[in-house]
């Protein structure tokens, strides 16, 4: 097709194939140590397959206090790094490139169930009911430690790039947003003291891996009321790509009433395109949609008009992991999803990533 969507884009010194994104989705596949199974593989060989031009994987974690999830991926130690090295291969058999996401849970372990544990936050805050207490500022330096070593693992394991999970509660997000940093010290306070973390993390990384490696991040520059304001989202933004940030992800940061994952309203109605845009208007790095596309027509209008360089998907693709494949060929009708969130729902449950809506179907159809 001639849409500007499947025209290669350079984000870093690293060419991808199209301007899709799979967004970062936990699959729940991982063993109990954080290590990629067959079924790992499976899921992202589908994708690689079904045209996607970048995949980012589910979230890693950089040490066993920011583990978030059962069936995470792990990138804490140096024995995940064979297990990685095949989850890249994968995509890059099938001509995709493939990031892997890196992050910390912070006080955000409701996943865990595990009511013994006493997570690390930035601050105590009171509407985080699984225990907590505030990190101190020795263990925020080994945490940024963390964060250099896991992204030169990645690197080591054939990863084209990392992308900084500071998005959707977890810890990057903690710091930045006033809603749940309380800290008095040199990590809280003003908005240059609560995006420290960012900056020296990334000033870290930077260290580790290099001038040249890619690092992107998915930032939550949606905010409930009394958080984090667009404008400051931006200040911290600006900061970061000064430091050396090739790409960013526009989602939601902290506040339940942040996270939109219901159907939109119509398909002019993607969820954070206003900070999107705002964010293309406001640095010079490659800025990426998420939320709420469906649709190539909506896609394409999206980069045209200059509200982001790429298009990022996750539920559409869980259904249709061929989606991409699909449209272009030319077949652009709507991606299958529906946002009923059944797939999400499955991994919870079951541990299972999965659309129900498509296994029904298939079910039908068998039984004639």
């Amino acid at each position: 097709m001639s849409s500007i969507l499947f025209q290669p884009i350079m984000v870093g010194g690293v060419e991808i194939g199209n301007r899709f994104v799979r967004s970062a989705t936990w699959d729940s596949s991982a063993t109990a140590d954080g290590e990629v199974t067959d079924a790992s593989v499976h899921i992202f060989e589908d994708l690689a397959r079904g045209g996607v031009g970048l995949i980012v994987t589910g979230y890693a974690y950089v040490s066993e206090p920011g583990k978030a999830a059962a069936g995470q991926y792990g990138i804490s130690d140096d024995r995940h790094i064979a297990g990685l090295r095949r989850l890249a291969k994968a995509a890059h058999d099938h001509s995709a490139r493939i990031a892997v996401q890196i992050a910390h849970t912070g006080g955000n372990v409701m996943l865990m169930k595990d009511p013994k544990r006493v997570a690390l936050a930035p601050s105590h805050f009171e509407s985080n009911p699984a225990p907590h207490r505030a990190f101190t500022a020795a263990e925020i330096e080994e945490t940024i430690a963390d964060f250099a070593a896991a992204a030169t693992r990645a690197k080591e394991a054939g990863f084209d790039a990392v992308q900084l999970h500071f998005a959707h509660g977890y810890l990057g997000t903690q710091f930045l947003s006033p809603l749940t940093n309380q800290r008095t010290d040199e990590w809280g306070g003003s908005p240059e003291n609560r995006r420290r973390f960012h900056i020296e993390t990334l000033r870290a990384i930077r260290r580790a891996v290099g001038a040249d490696y890619p690092l992107w991040a998915k930032l939550g520059a949606h905010e409930a009321e009394g958080g984090l304001s667009l404008g400051e989202a931006l200040d911290a933004l600006k900061a970061m790509v000064a430091e050396g940030l090739s790409a960013v992800e526009i989602s939601a940061g902290q506040g339940a009433a942040a996270v939109r994952t219901a159907r939109p309203e119509d398909e002019e109605s993607p969820y954070f395109l206003t900070e999107s845009a705002a964010a293309k208007r406001a640095v010079d790095i490659p800025v990426i949609a998420v939320g709420g596309i469906r649709s190539l027509a909506r896609a394409e209008a999206i980069v045209r008009g200059g509200e982001a360089d790429m298009i990022s998907m996750s539920r559409p693709l869980i259904r249709e992991p061929g989606l991409i494949a699909r449209w272009q060929s030319g077949d652009t009708a709507p991606a299958k999803c529906i946002s009923c969130n059944k797939c999400m729902a499955v991994v919870f449950q079951q541990g299972v990533l999965a659309c129900q809506e498509e296994a029904l179907l298939r079910e039908q159809a068998a039984a004639g």
